[in-house]
């Protein structure tokens, strides 16, 4: 499929080129020179899996692109994201960058300051974007430009190069046809953690597009919905001690997933699978991807494995329902993440566990129910909204 540049990299190309006073035939020429001899660099790193793609200036296909392993690659203190994992990249491109200049845009997850973001779901580790730039550490030192961006403004700035045809299933029938042109957007997304952000655009100059702004709405409340969510509660303020309550990211997400049948197998230990549970016991930090492959068995799927999911998805759906509430997206709320598109099925449908606490909003029901809703079945959006902000800072520099 064939994307159009978005709307918000032509709107910087025009505002970087109005500042060259060259003739137009210099101008483009010097752009292409300029083009040629640049790399844009651009990662998509939740907690568990790091995204990286090396793109030409104006190109929405990658000349180079691998997904490595946050855990094999940072195993301890001593390593770094740019030393393990950015130079490996870059050296393993087989590009020849020795003349090129990278400009650099990673969406990480975690609040980001001053440039620099720490990730709470990988023992703290920083990366920090000033560092990375005066690093001169081999093809690190071709970096000029390194920009840090919460994932999930990467993860907004990405739902506008969707195509709504082919890469999104509509939750709610008609959600594209009242979608608002102008209209807030939003967007929740669970994988390793669960992450929010919502955009918009101005209402003196809707032709500039839309704006992205970060959240840490993943670690609002949670809120529990039956009597056995309760005791589940309860359970993960003591594991995590939390005496008063406990983060909704802690049962909405891989992990959180992993919480819940791990409450569950010690609350009715006679519906254990002795099977499953020693894989799950052997999984480390991919015990939610054992709980959901079995949810997702659809000849023999574990019990427990399938109330884990239940439980999760209901509070899944009832977060979403609170961000239709707080943001009334009548520009389209998307659902994102890695547990998206492989658990569909708890997810699409009138009596899905998503859609009924979705819907369960008491006298705001008919609000919700208007709100265009979208499930997002691709992986790669923050990496594409990593690359719009990219080729900002590309036609931002002289």
């Amino acid at each position: 499929m064939t994307r159009s540049i978005s709307p918000v990299i032509a709107a910087a190309a025009l505002v970087a080129l109005s500042l060259v006073p060259l003739v137009k035939a210099k101008s483009s020429k010097n752009e292409k020179l300029k083009a040629a001899s640049t790399y844009l660099m651009i990662g998509d790193i939740g907690g568990t899996n790091c995204r990286l793609g090396l793109y030409k200036p104006g190109s929405d296909k990658a000349d180079f692109e691998k997904i490595y392993s946050n855990s094999a690659c940072i195993t301890d203190d001593t390593k770094s994201f740019a030393k393990d994992i950015f130079l490996p990249f870059l050296k393993e491109s087989g590009l020849d960058l020795s003349s090129k200049t990278i400009v650099a845009c990673f969406a990480i997850a975690g609040p980001v300051k001053d440039n620099r973001v720490v990730l709470s779901n990988l023992n703290n580790t920083v990366i920090d974007g000033a560092e990375i730039e005066a690093c001169k550490d081999g093809l690190l030192a071709n970096i000029k430009r390194c920009k840090i961006i919460n994932d999930f403004v990467g993860q907004g700035y990405g739902l506008l190069d969707l195509d709504l045809d082919t890469e999104v299933v509509e939750l709610i029938p008609g959600s594209k046809e009242r979608m608002s042109k102008t209209g807030p957007k939003a967007c929740l997304g669970a994988g390793t953690g669960l992450g929010e952000c919502y955009l918009t655009t101005s209402s003196l100059h809707p032709e500039e597009g839309y704006e992205c702004y970060a959240s840490e709405g993943g670690h609002v409340d949670y809120t529990p919905r039956s009597e056995l969510e309760v005791k589940l509660a309860h359970h993960l303020q003591k594991k995590f001690h939390e005496p008063h309550r406990v983060s909704a990211e802690r049962i909405i997400s891989g992990r959180g997933l992993a919480n819940v049948y791990d409450f569950l197998a010690k609350t009715f230990p006679k519906k254990v699978n002795t099977n499953i549970q020693a894989e799950f016991q052997e999984a480390g930090d991919l015990q939610g991807k054992v709980v959901g492959m079995s949810a997702n068995d659809d000849k023999h799927p574990c019990e427990l494995c399938v109330q884990a999911m239940e439980i999760m998805m209901s509070a899944y759906g009832a977060e979403a329902g609170n961000c239709a509430v707080k943001f009334i997206p009548t520009g389209g709320l998307y659902v994102s993440g890695g547990l998206t598109p492989k658990n569909i099925k708890f997810i699409q449908g009138e009596d899905s566990p998503f859609m009924k606490a979705y819907k369960d909003k008491g006298r705001l029901s008919g609000l919700v129910k208007d709100i265009p809703l979208f499930a997002v079945m691709v992986e790669d959006i923050g990496l594409r909204g990593a690359r719009v902000c990219a080729m900002r800072e590309y036609c931002s520099m002289n």
